[in-house]
């Protein structure tokens, strides 16, 4: 508490585990390394972002680890929040560009409501957006040096997370009209390739994506001070 009652300005409301961090850290480096082994062997490297998201991951998980003795350091602070916060943003990009690939495979874009040739490009430029502008807001997090810096950041980085939920939602609407008319009209092209598997595959990791999005969305809105003052209140 500062003194004139106002609860103090902390950049961790709580004291992160270290045990929490390392599991994190060690499943991404896990995970990771398998989907590299795979893009390596299956030279698909249009998965590379996914990739480098598992590695902001598990360096996040690893700096968030690394805060547990010195929460009032912002170096870890600033490599979790901004690494932990960017790495989705990767895996999206990835997913779009499955998509694409997959309507091109099935030789099925006249199903697509949005043309073939687009929808890699306005969902990955739209991911390009989403990043910069959570970017930014992390970069002045990284600048900041009062609350007012930090709240000006977490702020930016709320509207980036809106937006890429909103970006994220039509993706899912492309995906599902795509997938009902291809599943009612199979094309030839469509019966050489496990794409209903894939799709499936594809759907999973959006609500993943999704709920993690939502998840910060609810952190970011409820601001420092009252995630603060919550904590207080529920643990008194």
């Amino acid at each position: 508490m500062s003194e004139n009652g106002v609860p103090k300005y902390v950049l961790w409301p709580y004291t992160p585990t270290v045990a929490a961090g390392a599991i994190g850290a060690i499943v991404f480096i896990l995970l990771t390394s398998v989907h590299t082994w795979r893009l390596v062997k299956n030279r698909t490297w249009f998965c590379i972002p996914f990739v480098v998201g598992g590695l902001f991951e598990t360096i996040g998980y690893a700096a968030r680890a690394a805060a547990h003795n010195d929460t009032e350091s912002t170096t870890p602070y600033i490599i979790q929040s901004t690494l932990i916060l960017v790495a989705p943003i990767l895996f999206a990009a990835s997913v779009y560009m499955i998509l694409g690939r997959l309507i091109r495979r099935t030789d099925s874009a006249s199903y697509s409501i949005v043309r073939v040739n687009w929808v890699t490009k306005i969902f990955v430029i739209g991911d390009i957006f989403c990043f910069c502008i959570q970017g930014g807001g992390a970069g002045l997090l990284v600048q900041a040096k009062d609350a007012d810096g930090f709240q000006r950041g977490e702020n930016i980085i709320l509207g980036g997370l809106i937006l890429q939920i909103l970006i994220f939602g039509f993706f899912v609407v492309v995906a599902g009209v795509w997938h009902r008319r291809l599943s009612a009209i199979p094309t030839a092209a469509a019966a050489e390739i496990p794409w209903k598997k894939y799709i499936l595959f594809l759907y999973a990791s959006s609500v993943f994506i999704t709920v993690r999005n939502l998840c910060r969305v609810i952190e970011y809105a409820m601001g420092k001070v009252r995630r603060l003052l919550l904590l207080r209140l529920t643990f008194s």
